[in-house]
């Protein structure tokens, strides 16, 4: 069976708890407790100059700031030295990629299933091209004959075949913009002041990559606003990513999927562990 690319990046970075909700919680659990203390000393000098009520002795307790309540409001006044009120832009486009990654791998199971179910083709191949005399020749006309239904590859796996390759490139295409963005400390910083012009979040913006303009762009609900960051070098961050045809098909010919395939290997070495160089 075709290998898969199981090497799926891992953009560990699933979304933080939000800094500001934490120290809202923290803070709002310490001032409830100190509410609860006042009004207990409030009755406590109402009642003890009049000498009209008395507690069980031990309502002060309830009134008490615990060491884990202490311990939580610290951590979240520390956490608010990195909070950003604009959002993060560096992880909302490694979570796009993350996305685009999954996609990617989930059509390269499809993709692998039906180059399965079409992987006769090869050893047809290798047979014609190798046949030197008329008898060799015979022998593929009489294998041909006698798997032709086997050998027989349908329109709907061809266009199984075709559409998951197209799926491929653009997931992957959508990854790389985002996760080189991700990675560029000026481009990143570029977009997160948009977001701070328009008074609003990394998170709220609509963020997407433009194979057309050769760009990553963000946009801000109920505004015409965007700001872009280029991936051919025509701005000031630096990043030119696309390659030519030859190189993207060199660097698949140098790749583990490829060389363990039944196009790298050779289809006798691939499913019989025979031939092999």
């Amino acid at each position: 069976m075709l290998k898969k690319a199981i090497c799926l990046l891992a953009i560990c970075s699933a979304a933080s708890s939000n800094e500001l909700d934490t120290l809202i919680n923290s803070s709002s659990a310490i001032v409830d407790q100190i509410d609860k203390g006042i009004r207990l000393v409030g009755a406590a000098q109402e009642y003890s100059y009049q000498g009209a009520g008395m507690s069980n002795g031990q309502l002060s307790q309830t009134a008490h700031i615990s060491s884990e309540q202490l311990q939580a409001y610290n951590n979240a006044l520390a956490g608010m030295q990195s909070y950003q009120s604009y959002g993060s832009v560096q992880n909302v486009l490694e979570n796009l990629a993350s996305e685009e990654l999954v996609l990617m791998n989930d059509a390269v199971d499809t993709f692998t299933e039906v180059v399965v179910d079409m992987i006769q083709v090869v050893e047809v191949t290798e047979m014609a091209e190798t046949a030197a005399s008329p008898a060799e020749e015979a022998e593929v006309q009489e294998f041909v004959a006698q798997n032709q239904e086997m050998l027989t590859i349908t329109q709907e796996e061809v266009d199984t075949y075709n559409q998951s390759v197209d799926d491929i490139e653009t997931h992957a295409n959508n990854a790389s913009a985002f996760i080189a963005v991700a990675a560029n400390t000026e481009a990143v910083g570029f977009l997160e002041q948009g977001a701070e012009n328009n008074n609003t979040t990394a998170e709220e913006a609509t963020l997407t990559y433009n194979a057309s303009y050769q760009w990553v762009q963000m946009s801000w609900a109920g505004t015409n606003n965007a700001s872009a960051v280029y991936l051919n070098g025509n701005d000031n961050f630096g990043l030119d990513l696309y390659k030519t045809e030859a190189e993207v098909l060199l660097s698949g010919s140098e790749s583990e999927f490829y060389l363990t395939s039944p196009i790298g290997q050779g289809y006798n070495c691939y499913m019989y562990g025979e031939d092999c160089e």
